[in-house]
């Protein structure tokens, strides 16, 4: 993991260089609430002849804290991060709450995109007051609803084990207010102004039996985001891009779509 501060926090994030001289437009990596950049695939994170960057978000993974208050402060450490690396024009990939800070990003500086790519996500996040409660008074029994929910109809093990392993290390705290500032974004009056402002490509991908994010969410990104791509993973959950049923599809799809956006 590499780090720099930016902002006056201290962000870490991997990166990976594919070749000498990667095929552009760069891609970073936005990881959802609670996560972390492993909530990310290593066949992602790890793209041949392309150049990848997996931010851990304050207060996330080995990033300092505290974590933001709401979407448009994360989106702000987006674009300061970005400023910093000196990127140019970058695809921005997020996943759920992740794929909110990508929306909330394109919204207000659209012209650093060279595409988006909206994984398991909504124009409008809400969380269920039991959920929101229960990770203050009852944060181990809200890790394993969260994780009972979290994948599709054929549940990996190995898969499970280590995302209600990672959810645990998570201070309470924060996983609380990133569900506060997902609970609070509400951009769905605004998906045509992100049509009006991005003229990049947009991929929109979730998983059939996606019970956090259901699939209604991603067709409304994708019907009004003109020319937006759906990909539809049957049998997969929230963790698409993680799942066996999910994983090899969603990377097949995020490559052809960087190859469209090069």
């Amino acid at each position: 993991m590499l780090g720099l501060t930016v902002g006056g926090k201290r962000l870490n994030y991997a990166h990976h260089q594919g070749a000498a001289q990667p095929t552009p437009p760069p891609l970073v990596l936005i990881h959802g609430a609670g996560g972390n950049s492993l909530h990310w695939p290593g066949d992602l994170r790890r793209l041949p002849d392309r150049e990848v960057y997996a931010l851990d978000l304050p207060g996330h993974g080995r990033s300092a804290g505290p974590a933001c208050a709401d979407i448009g402060a994360y989106a702000e450490v987006v674009r300061e991060f970005a400023d910093a690396l000196g990127l140019p024009r970058f695809v921005l990939a997020g996943h759920s709450m992740g794929g909110a800070i990508a929306l909330e990003f394109a919204l207000r500086h659209a012209g650093r995109l060279a595409g988006l790519i909206l994984v398991g996500t909504g124009a409008r996040l809400p969380i269920a007051p039991e959920i929101l409660q229960g990770v203050v008074n009852d944060f181990p029994g809200t890790v394993s609803l969260l994780a009972d929910q979290a994948h599709g109809i054929q549940v990996d093990p190995n898969l499970d084990r280590i995302y209600r392993r990672r959810l645990r290390e998570v201070a309470p705290a924060i996983l609380h207010a990133d569900f506060v500032a997902c609970d609070a974004f509400d951009r769905r009056a605004d998906i045509a102004a992100i049509a009006r402002r991005f003229k990049s490509s947009a991929l929109v991908i979730c998983g059939a039996a996606d019970r956090m994010t259901p699939v209604e969410h991603s067709r409304l990104l994708a019907e009004q985001i003109p020319g937006a791509e759906l990909l539809i993973v049957p049998a997969a959950g929230h963790m698409v891009m993680l799942e066996p049923a999910g994983l090899p599809l969603v990377v097949a799809a995020v490559r052809r779509f960087l190859a469209q956006c090069a």
